[in-house]
């Protein structure tokens, strides 16, 4: 199986990404690709003694404060536009980056393509709860949506969830305001009355923000950006807690010596809560698997999102949503 990774997506690029496609050319048997600059990646791999990557030249780079679809058009010599041209070509079976999400957004539309009869592809990523995680669809792909986009995403997470997570018959809930079906905007409501008629779909009605970590779903919908401001306010919330936690375990000796005691504990939590565990962010809907790790993802996350592409291609993913989504009369569902 051959991965492309994009060495020079995120903030540490390129070293912790050229470490992390290392680490995963250790731990599998995978063929990895790297696709960059190569008088950066060349000189890491010299260091590590690595022979066992391939490394793609690409001169050019799309940094996050670029416009999408310009930068797609235009730097044809891009790692990003590279690799997903690789990756159309049927020259490898997954690609995984941290960089732009815009980019990879619109380079995956441009030249993937989508599904047949899906019009907006999503990004979904998976939430550590007090049960268990809990995919979330969409989080920074579409910041408007329609009454049938939430529809699909609905029954493109319920695949993955059961396809990747196991999960016989994944509950589906719809992100909102309030419980009650007739709370929320129009788009809301109508997707309610939509979801809540499809027989193939395990619908568990609206669920709060505040309740989401308590949450009986195992699918939580939403549009790009609700999703995205909701797990970055997750995101930053958790550590501001932590560093309060640090800041009062200093002012007592006492504080200090019952942190030792609790430090497992503590440990374990903050390991539930790493982003890196959970080998990024898949598009859902494209024709390809595309994994968007963390901006900051150090070599651990692309480790182990270069494992979670395997795993979706193994699992073969996208042609199961292909062949399960009900599509009719010019993709409406």
């Amino acid at each position: 199986m051959k991965i492309i990774v994009d060495a020079m997506g995120g903030d540490n690029a390129p070293r912790e990404i050229v470490l992390g496609a290392i680490k995963a050319s250790e731990e599998t048997d995978l063929q990895i690709t790297l696709i960059g600059k190569q008088q950066l990646i060349d000189p890491i791999l010299k260091e590590e003694k690595c022979n066992r990557i391939t490394v793609v030249d690409a001169q050019e780079v799309i940094s996050n404060d670029e416009s999408p679809v310009a930068a797609i058009r235009k730097k044809k010599d891009s790692s990003i536009v590279k690799g997903l041209n690789l990756l159309k070509n049927l020259q490898a079976d997954a690609m995984v980056s941290a960089g732009s999400t815009g980019a990879l957004m619109a380079g995956g539309l441009f030249i993937l393509g989508r599904f047949e009869g899906v019009d907006r592809p999503a990004i979904s990523t998976l939430i550590p709860t007090k049960k268990r995680p809990v995919l979330l669809l969409d989080v920074g792909a579409n910041s408007e949506v329609k009454p049938k986009n939430l529809v699909q995403f609905a029954l493109m997470g319920s695949i993955f969830a059961k396809e990747i997570l196991q999960i016989e018959n994944p509950r589906v809930g719809l992100l909102n305001i309030g419980t009650e079906e007739e709370k929320g905007s129009l788009v809301i409501k109508t997707a309610y009355s939509l979801l809540k008629d499809i027989n193939k779909l395990n619908f568990a009605g609206n669920v709060e923000a505040r309740d989401f970590f308590s949450t009986d779903a195992d699918v939580v919908v939403c549009d790009g950006f609700t999703g995205n401001v909701f797990i970055k306010t997750v995101e930053g919330f958790g550590m501001y807690i932590f560093d309060r936690m640090k800041q009062e375990i200093k002012k007592k000796i006492t504080y200090s010596l019952g942190a030792l005691l609790l430090m497992p504990a503590l440990k374990a939590v903050k390991s539930s809560m790493d982003y890196s565990e959970y080998g990024g962010a898949m598009f859902l809907g494209l024709n390809g698997v595309l994994i968007k790790c963390h901006g900051s993802s150090d070599r651990f996350a692309i480790c182990n999102g270069i494992k979670a592409a395997k795993t979706f291609v193994q699992l073969d993913v996208n042609n199961k949503m292909k062949k399960i989504l009900e599509i009719t009369d010019g993709g409406e569902i």
